[in-house]
């Protein structure tokens, strides 16, 4: 039975990999690059919009796993999106700085 309290976002709203007639619904400069599943769901979850996550296939490109997150309505669909959509940009950026931090090189000089 279809819930009107929660709404579907999947990945490909998100991917700025995707064109808008391939699923994208947010501009190119609000998207991040390939998002995965835990980046959306930690996003979701930091808005406080309780997110469901489940894997799937998203229906317009059958050959690629993707995923989606069903979160609780709290605004427009198009609004939640861009909201995600600054979340997610805020995520992978922590992600990618606490990622980069661990790397570094020690060479001894003799």
């Amino acid at each position: 039975m279809k819930s009107y309290d929660r709404v579907v976002v999947w990945l490909d709203y998100l991917d700025s990999e995707r064109k808008r007639a391939q699923g994208r619904r947010v501009p190119m400069n609000s998207c991040s690059r390939a998002p995965t599943l835990e980046e959306l769901t930690l996003a979701c979850n930091r808005l406080k919009l309780e997110p469901e996550p489940q894997v799937a296939r998203y229906p317009a490109v059958p050959l690629r796993t993707s995923g989606y997150v069903s979160i609780k309505k709290t605004a427009k669909k198009q609004q939640t999106l861009m909201q995600i959509a600054r979340e997610l940009s805020k995520v992978k950026g922590e992600k990618a700085v606490s990622g980069s931090g661990s790397v570094s090189s020690s060479k001894k000089k003799s």
